[in-house]
């Protein structure tokens, strides 16, 4: 077990005010105001950082900053820390200063152009002592002077072995995560995705799953499941459910198979307090509880697992004025802090707000995979795409295949590159067998004995491992035709199970295609007005964005009113607000509220709740709830809301609903302060999703949504505190 330094023992330099940053090429004059604008003028154009401001307005000045970036000492980075909006040096900041400082010292008067030919000279050994005295800050400056070629030739010379079960990241190996999301967590479709991955010779990393429903109860039944499902097929792996770190460790609490603890990360200290409801002292005490309760304890060397991703903070606003890669590098930082068994990449996940097209997704997962790695982390890649943006199948393969070549330790299996449950497209099982051909690797040693034994793989005289006759045959691990059958009955989005070499076969894959345009081309539907208003007598309110354009470039317009509606709303003191958005896809609005509304309207009238007229929102976001629950003061209000759509037609129409619950009650306000470690909580959010007759029916919806309501008011929780609540007695 690693020693955490406390974070006042870490030593950082004193807040100095802004420099300005100038030079002069040829007949032009470059300024650039503060460290923060010279770094976001030194990456390539990207949408987050356009959006943001700190992108440059041509090549000429992003060479310009880039110039200036390449004559700046290391000294310099470290003696101008990156300060929040109050001038202070954040949680995450003062971790990333937690370095060989001994070693710094050494390399401390080196500029960066001088340490990038260091870097490109030196072996992987020396790289990784080098990373151990950088800062995430330094990492991404680093990171803007490289070409593509750079970026792949030093990330692929620093190994990152980690170990539990199996060992990643040794040479000649690429791992995977399989991920067998399931809209509504049916074990059924859980089992079917895990079974046909470990087939395809997938999920030697970890095999993962993100819960639909995030209660202790239902993340504990996951847990308890993929645990049968190892032991039954006997496969050498770890299971993880992705689920919030506090919903993990309650559940280890009860007993439960808890092996790697996983948990969303940022850059930003505002993002992990508001937005992902932790700190850096619950990650530290959630790392020190799985190392003494953990269920790997006595095997695993690490045991920490963390998702991160270029442009959470932008997206939350809350990036300090600082560009996505420099807060992805200041994540890796905070990353570093507890030596994690896997970090898996999800550049690609939010969508056009932060990458808006293939080049965009391709570069920030290259600069991605180099900062991680020469920081020391053990880097799995996961190049990925939503309908809504303008990035594609084919961006997302050349990305893969450069991280390949660069020696990324994993990727992910989700099952013909479609996530049902969190709707976006990632690598799947065949892809992960495609890099291995090519690359001539093999999965992690532990996990292909077994292949080997299951006929999954075969090991010719000469010792090259290919396919073997049962890859890609799930049926291996069923009794009967008849388990196979209802397993597939469960399961949405499973085109066929027929293979052409390494690849699905063409009908598999023809059908997958279509389905995914057909599911792209429902953002682009719009909401019909007259059709809702026959079902309910909703008022409309405007949103900041204009029109699709704004409204899927910029997320922060979809989230306030347009002055007027702001305007004409007045406080009306009801318990609960109803709002209904298109959100990212109308299509969901139109095939679930005729039928959700009604149910959800008798639920919250029979449980004696007030309620406001419904408000219809076009072009919203989920963080429209709060500027209407501050207008209307209601306590409580539900937002429905399409979600981007998934990967086919039917899972086009998948809608979420967030219950928005307005912290107004003074004693209520501290309570929640007290649990979530933020003293400037407004709202707590409960959020039901994968609403949609391939997932939670929609007449089922509205009864749950309605009960979940009632919970919230009842308790004067939401989120994790009321789940907390929950277990206890009134």
């Amino acid at each position: 077990m690693k020693t955490l330094r406390p974070l006042a023992a870490i030593p950082v330099p004193q807040p100095r005010s802004e420099a300005l940053y100038t030079t002069r090429l040829h007949d032009r004059s470059f300024s650039f105001p503060g460290l923060k604008k010279l770094l976001g003028a030194a990456d390539i154009s990207k949408a987050g950082d356009r959006n943001a401001g700190l992108a440059a307005p041509d090549e000429v000045t992003r060479e310009g900053a880039r110039t200036i970036l390449s004559s700046l000492a290391l000294q310099h980075l470290y003696d101008h820390p990156l300060l929040d909006e109050r001038g202070r040096i954040d949680s995450v900041q003062r971790v990333n200063y937690d370095i060989d400082l001994e070693r710094f010292r050494a390399i401390a008067p080196l500029t960066l152009g001088q340490l990038k030919n260091v870097l490109l000279g030196s072996s992987g050994a020396e790289m990784k002592k080098i990373g151990q005295a950088l800062t995430g800050t330094m990492a991404a400056a680093l990171a803007k002077l490289l070409d593509t070629h750079e970026l792949i030739f030093l990330a692929r010379k620093v190994p990152c072995p980690t170990r539990a079960r199996t060992t990643l990241g040794l040479p000649g190996t690429l791992s995977s995560r399989l991920q067998p999301n399931h809209p509504v967590d049916d074990p059924r479709g859980i089992a079917l995705l895990v079974l046909t991955g470990l087939s395809l010779g997938a999920g030697d990393a970890v095999i993962g799953v993100n819960p639909a429903v995030d209660t202790v109860e239902n993340v504990a039944a996951i847990l308890a499941h993929l645990d049968r499902l190892r032991r039954r097929t006997g496969a050498p792996t770890q299971i993880c459910v992705l689920s919030h770190v506090k919903t993990q460790l309650a559940c280890l609490e009860r007993g439960a198979p808890v092996e790697i603890l996983f948990q969303s990360l940022a850059g930003t200290e505002k993002t992990i307090l508001t937005e992902f409801d932790i700190t850096v002292d619950l990650l530290d005490t959630a790392y020190r509880t799985l190392s003494e309760m953990g269920a790997l304890r006595d095997t695993a060397q690490q045991f920490m697992y963390f998702e991160t991703g270029q442009g959470s903070e932008f997206s939350y606003g809350k990036h300090e004025g600082i560009d996505m890669a420099t807060t992805e590098a200041l994540t890796y930082g905070l990353a570093r802090r507890y030596d994690p068994f896997m970090v898996n990449n999800v550049t690609g996940f939010i969508g056009p707000e932060t990458h808006r097209d293939d080049f965009e997704m391709i570069l920030s997962n290259l600069q991605d995979h180099f900062m991680g790695k020469l920081l020391g982390l053990p880097m799995g890649m996961a190049p990925c795409y939503t309908l809504h943006s303008g990035i594609s199948l084919e961006g997302q393969q050349i990305a893969t295949e450069l991280l390949a070549a660069a020696g990324a330790n994993y990727y992910m299996d989700v099952y013909l590159n479609t996530d049902r449950m969190l709707a976006y497209f990632d690598t799947s099982g065949h892809d992960d067998q495609t890099l291995r051909e090519i690359y001539d690797r093999t999965p992690a040693p532990e996990f292909l004995d077994w292949a080997l034994q299951k006929g999954i793989f075969i090991r010719s005289p000469s010792g090259e491992v290919s396919r073997g006759p049962h890859w890609g045959d799930p049926r291996i691990f069923c009794d009967s035709d008849l388990e196979f059958s209802e397993l597939l009955e469960a399961t949405p989005a499973a085109y066929g199970f027929e293979n052409a070499g390494p690849r699905p076969a063409e009908s598999v894959s023809r059908t997958l295609r279509y389905n995914q345009a057909a599911a792209r081309q429902a953002v682009y539907a719009d909401l019909r007005i007259d059709d809702l208003q026959q079902i309910a007598a909703f008022r409309t309110a405007r949103t900041q964005a204009a029109d699709r354009e704004s409204h899927l470039s910029s997320p922060s317009l979809g989230s306030q009113l347009d002055p007027a509606s702001l305007q004409a709303l007045t406080a009306e003191n009801r318990d609960v607000q109803v709002v209904v958005s298109d959100g990212l896809s109308a299509e969901a609005v139109h095939h679930n509220i005729p039928r959700l509304l009604p149910v959800l309207f008798d639920g919250l009238k029979a449980a004696g709740l007030s309620l406001g007229q419904p408000v219809l929102a076009p072009f919203g976001r989920v963080k429209l709830a709060e500027p209407l629950a501050e207008s209307l003061q209601a306590r409580l209000v539900i937002l429905l809301i399409g979600e981007r759509p998934g990967g086919d037609a039917l899972a086009s129409r998948s809608l979420s609903a967030y219950l928005a619950y307005r912290l107004a009650d003074p004693a209520v306000q501290e309570r929640a302060a007290a649990f979530s470690g933020n003293p400037g909580i407004r709202f707590e959010y409960s959020v039901i999703s994968n609403i949609y007759d391939g997932g939670l029916p929609p007449m089922e919806a509205g009864s749950v949504i309605a009960e979940k309501a009632v919970q919230i008011l009842s308790r004067r929780a939401a989120g994790n505190r009321l789940e907390a609540l929950l277990k206890s007695p009134l």
